[in-house]
């Protein structure tokens, strides 16, 4: 395939796959201007904004004066004292056993995700990703042209193992689970995850759980102190899970990309081939800040998940105002909606640009391209606006004539 401006020849599969939804969607501010009384409201990412909490900051300019190891490459799997941090904490919030040599850190979670896949699935393989789905996992898998095998999600955007039994074929590789998800916001219940594992395992798949929210799952919370799964506790939990993590929204280290996998070693030895070859190892200063907040920022941490989960009733509460729009599901740094107007919804957004100051994403960019529940529905990145951009958002809605 030629494309027409670059004469050089693009990778078809590259060529077909849809392009990042969140740089599409800022393409869409372009020539467009916000008066002061009205300015941009960006809620299409879920990405903090902020910068780390100051013990943190000093952390890393200190590694980054003094450690002179953290300008060298370090271990491919990720560095030994943060593999063990991972492990113990992980044992001790799950109520299983993880040990070091099951865990391994990442260029951030996406590059986890894009490590485990190339250990499972090639060409003419097939991954059964519930709907709707996180689209950098559908755009790795179109990208390898690996088979996406959507799994339309059950009442309140939960899926259902019966439902995904029915899509298993023999080329069928694994299934990811995202909770809580995104873009759904909804945490799955603890026996939902327990019916996929026993799923997956009886039919020899693996069992990919992405916990990038786990730090904002309400079951964290102080109030009840519960773990949000029993998956860990199973002693054979590596034969079939594979869990994903990412630090950059806990302590907000978004452009120091580190992200986590726990798994089998045996799993992990296949995966240093793929991080070997695209970044020889982790972000050091990154792995240093990860390892510095999982010490010493727990309590922080604990605060953040309660102004997200004050964040999260703000959404539940504003549209009980809304009663035309549909709340699908709302969580971690999302809520998720069905709006009321005839127009498909990636139009939509892109009118609520210019006409409301809002910029969200359409559930076009979440669902496959045939879908016409993708036409109504939108995601809401909250995480980004406090209050009182939470209350304006509702105000603009309120006035949007559609």
């Amino acid at each position: 395939m030629i494309h027409p401006l670059n004469p050089t020849p693009l990778n078809p599969r590259m060529a077909a796959t849809d392009p990042p939804p969140v740089m599409e969607a800022r393409r869409w501010l372009q020539g467009v201007s916000f008066p002061p009384e009205r300015p941009l409201i960006n809620i299409s990412q879920a990405a903090p904004v902020e910068s780390p909490p100051l013990g943190l900051r000093q952390a890393l300019a200190d590694a980054a004066l003094n450690n002179p190891d953290a300008h060298l490459y370090g271990p491919v799997l990720g560095l030994p004292a943060l593999r063990a941090e991972v492990a113990k904490q992980w044992s001790q919030a799950y109520g299983g056993t993880v040990l070091e040599s099951q865990t391994a850190i990442t260029q951030g979670c996406n590059q986890a995700f894009c490590a485990v896949m190339s250990t499972l699935a090639g060409a003419g393989d097939e991954v059964i990703l519930p709907t709707p789905w996180y689209f950098n996992h559908k755009m790795w898998l179109d990208m390898q042209g690996v088979n996406t095998v959507p799994l339309a999600a059950g009442p309140g955007l939960i899926p259902e193992a019966e439902a995904a039994a029915r899509l298993i074929t023999d080329r069928t590789r694994a299934i990811v689970l995202v909770s809580p998800n995104n873009p759904g916001g909804v945490e799955y219940p603890a026996e939902t995850l327990t019916a996929f594992r026993d799923l997956c395992r009886a039919k020899g798949l693996a069992l990919i759980v992405d916990e990038t929210y786990r730090d904002f799952d309400s079951r964290h919370s102080s109030e009840n102190g519960g773990r949000p799964h029993d998956l860990f506790t199973d002693p054979d939990w590596h034969d079939t899970l594979i869990q994903l993590y990412s630090f950059s929204k806990a302590y907000r280290l978004t452009g120091h990309r580190v992200g986590c996998v726990t798994a089998s070693a045996a799993r992990l030895f296949q995966i240093e081939k793929f991080l070997d070859t695209v970044a020889i190892c982790p972000n050091q200063l990154g792995q240093i800040g990860a390892l510095w907040g999982m010490q010493n920022l727990s309590q922080w941490v604990a605060g953040e998940r309660a102004e997200i989960l004050a964040r999260r009733t703000a959404m539940v509460t504003g549209f009980t105002a809304l009663p035309d729009w549909t709340l699908l599901g709302c969580g971690a740094y999302f809520a998720y909606v069905e709006h009321p107007y005839p127009a498909a919804s990636d139009a939509l957004c892109k009118r609520l640009v210019s006409e409301a100051g809002l910029l969200m994403l359409p559930g076009t960019m979440f669902q496959p391209k045939d879908s016409e529940a993708g036409k109504r529905q939108i995601r809401i990145a909250f995480a980004n606006v406090d209050q009182a951009g939470i209350s304006e958002t509702f105000r603009r809605l309120s006035a949007f004539k559609g």
